[in-house]
């Protein structure tokens, strides 16, 4: 497929990788497959739900094997024996920062799979309530139409994947491969259970609270994240009609980083928040996701900040001296 060249960020042996970013043309390209499919009684989305579970099980077998393959291509590649010490937390971590295969980076690759295949579960808990029901209810509707916006923005704004930290910093291993290929399909659909069960009409205000935090969340989040590597490309760029504001040439205090040192964690939470809430308030399970979240990113920002803190230091202390709250004014 198509798709843009952009250059990641210096990688810690000095080099830097280029990578090609198609995943929006992937998506559109699955979508007129499944529309196509359905069209024809070829295969309908909603075997995707109804074998949910033997395909949570190839899932898990799946990503064993494919961190087995990354652990012992690794191991030999740096000519370290499979047996050596160590193996334990290399089997977990992995032993390579950007295993490739076919010049395929296997890390950035995985992320496809992982949320178009999230995509596609979610779908299916609509394909099954229409052949159910004959209709879609405005809770499945409301979460159809925010899983889609939102994975279609996570490939519009692809390159800012480039900046994770997990591509950047961390080896591939169990711990990365489980979390894409088993994690966020699985995990993530779980509140898609609850809205296919739940048939009780929602009111028109609550839609529309529902419509406001996720368009809130979203845009904190992705415009959060949007100024930050706008600004790394250019530290002359503007930022809400403005030229950015900085501190040392190297922190950005304008924009959403002006106000809050991680409201892309916050817009984040409001984001997985909205579509929870489309599973009504029957059961309290779909919610373990954004809580699962809210002590992830919790934690995460807790590490930035100290991580920060030894890199910039005096920078970092003016910084925070600006922007006095890392996600949540008074509270955290």
């Amino acid at each position: 497929m198509p798709g843009k060249v952009r250059q990641g960020r210096v990688l810690p042996d000095g080099t830097c990788k280029s990578y090609k970013l198609n995943g929006i043309y992937l998506m559109f390209v699955l979508a007129a497959l499944v529309a196509v499919a359905e069209a024809t009684d070829v295969f309908s989305l909603a075997t995707i739900h109804r074998l949910f579970w033997p395909l949570f099980a190839v899932a898990n077998v799946s990503a064993v094997v494919f961190s087995a393959y990354l652990f012992i291509v690794g191991r030999r590649r740096s000519r370290r024996p499979v047996r050596s010490p160590g193996r334990r937390r290399e089997a977990w971590f992995g032993s390579e920062l950007n295993p490739d295969l076919w010049g395929v980076d296997l890390k950035l690759f995985s992320y496809l799979p992982s949320l178009l295949g999230l995509w596609l579960i979610n779908l299916s808990f609509a394909a099954e309530q229409w052949e159910d029901l004959g209709r879609l209810t405005t809770r499945m509707v409301l979460y159809q139409s925010f899983f889609t916006i939102y994975i279609l923005s996570t490939f519009h704004f692809e390159h800012g994947m480039l900046q994770m930290w997990d591509v950047v910093a961390e080896n591939f291993g169990w711990m990365l491969v489980w979390a894409d290929y088993v994690l966020v399909p699985f995990f993530y659909s779980i509140g898609g259970w609850y809205v296919l069960r739940n048939a009780e009409p929602m009111h028109a205000a609550e839609a529309a609270a529902l419509v406001a935090l996720f368009a809130v969340g979203l845009w904190v989040f992705r415009g959060a994240n949007e100024q930050k590597h706008r600004f790394k490309d250019d530290p002359q760029a503007k930022i809400w009609g403005r030229p950015a504001q900085e501190i040392g040439g190297k922190l950005l205090v304008s924009g959403f980083w002006g106000i809050g040192r991680k409201l892309n964690y916050t817009g984040e939470l409001m984001v997985y928040l909205s579509w929870t809430i489309c599973a009504g308030g029957e059961s309290l399970v779909p919610y373990v996701l954004p809580l699962w979240l809210l002590v992830l990113l919790v934690h995460r920002a807790g590490r930035d900040e100290k991580r920060c803190q030894e890199k910039y230091g005096a920078l970092w202390t003016e910084y925070s001296g600006r922007a006095r709250f890392r996600m949540f004014p008074l509270l955290y």
